[in-house]
């Protein structure tokens, strides 16, 4: 791991975003409550945030961070179609936590992979990526192309 130890700790917050394809009837079925394993959306906004909270267990060079805030929203979009994910994470700390949210991201659409794969195997987990990051010594970077709020 980096020394973070002589580092002010800063308010930092990342927003990551992806999204997981799959075929219109698959994001009916999620739409209308009808997947069998349960509240796909529900399930996965928890399996998010939970997975941004256990960050440094999924890649080991990361710092444990005490995280002040992990928001995961998923959004059907049939013109996808697919299910868009978004994750932003907040937190006092010496690093920052672009990791936490992108591991949120993950985690919520594999779990979305997971509840749904029995009526399509076909799903794909796309675009996995930082929108947004702040705090820090390098302070605010933005991908250019992309709004900063919601999804």
């Amino acid at each position: 791991m980096v020394d973070v130890g002589d580092k002010a700790p800063t308010q930092r917050e990342c927003i990551a975003r992806g999204a997981v394809r799959m075929s219109a009837a698959t994001l009916a079925e999620i739409a209308e409550g009808r997947v069998a394993k349960g509240d796909t959306l529900a399930v996965a906004r928890i399996a998010g945030v939970q997975a941004a909270k256990r960050t440094h267990e999924w890649i080991p060079l990361a710092h444990p961070l005490p995280l002040d805030a992990v928001e995961v929203e998923l959004l059907p979009n049939p013109a996808g179609p697919s299910v868009e994910i978004e994750a932003r994470v907040r937190a006092h700390a010496r690093t920052g936590v672009e990791m936490e949210a992108l591991v949120a991201v993950t985690a919520a659409g594999l779990t979305v992979y997971d509840m749904c794969k029995a009526i399509d195997r076909g799903m794909t987990l796309e675009a996995v990526r930082l929108v947004r990051k702040s705090g820090g010594k390098s302070g605010e970077w933005r991908r250019s192309g992309e709004g900063a709020g919601g999804s």
